[in-house]
């Protein structure tokens, strides 16, 4: 049962629009701008070890992406990341997206290579794919960008980069190429943000475009 203080924190959720309750448990899910533990690359290969099923879809999914062009854009390992509330939802740590959607994250990972990555330089995925039940669990929105897998969460990889060059950056390719790519972006706490290629938008914290630090300036 929720207590009253639950009852209330879904009453005050349900009342925000769509775009602003994905925001809200997108930024809730990404305070920091680091992997959550349990998704680090032993823990990857862990998880490949147990499953031959887990490994004959990474190498199909893989295949695909070299297929495309696209497979040195950001390793696959961290491409199956799920969300950094796995552990809370007991969800998995890494999941393949399911083959129907591969498609969908093929204009975002272009995004990146030729405009994210010439902005900030490499950059790490945190969070991808959600499936049904982990986006349910999580809050998402019904139609999540991640739940589609047309999003990814992610940080500059370099120590050298600030939340005000990084947000500066990234803005003016957004401003300059975002429309040919669909792309939508969307800034948390700290160093940690959001691109997808399911609608050329742009919003801050609330979730809403007039907060975008793109559109306000507000680079801090």
């Amino acid at each position: 049962m929720l207590n009253r203080i639950g009852r209330a924190a879904l009453a005050a959720l349900a009342l925000l629009t769509p775009l602003a309750f994905t925001a809200n448990v997108a930024a809730a899910d990404s305070v920091h701008a680091s992997p959550a533990p349990g998704q680090s690359q032993a823990d990857y290969h862990a998880w490949l070890a147990r499953s031959p099923e887990n490994r004959e879809a990474v190498r199909a999914f893989r295949s695909y992406l070299a297929a495309e062009g696209l497979a040195e854009v950001i390793p696959v390992w961290q491409l199956v990341r799920t969300s950094s509330s796995w552990r809370q939802c007991a969800a998995d740590r890494f999941e393949v997206a399911p083959q129907d959607k591969w498609d969908n994250i093929k204009t975002t990972l272009k995004f990146v290579r030729d405009e994210v990555r010439p902005a900030v330089g490499e950059v790490e995925a945190l969070s991808v794919y959600r499936n049904e039940g982990l986006n349910a669990c999580s809050n998402g929105a019904p139609a999540s960008a991640h739940r589609l897998f047309f999003a990814l969460d992610l940080k500059p990889v370099s120590d050298d980069v600030s939340r005000a060059g990084m947000i500066s950056r990234v803005c003016a390719a957004h401003v300059r190429s975002g429309k040919a790519y669909n792309a939508g972006l969307g800034f948390y706490s700290g160093l940690r943000f959001h691109v997808d290629s399911h609608g050329y938008r742009k919003w801050g914290a609330d979730g809403r475009g007039g907060s975008s630090p793109c559109a306000t300036g507000n680079y801090a």
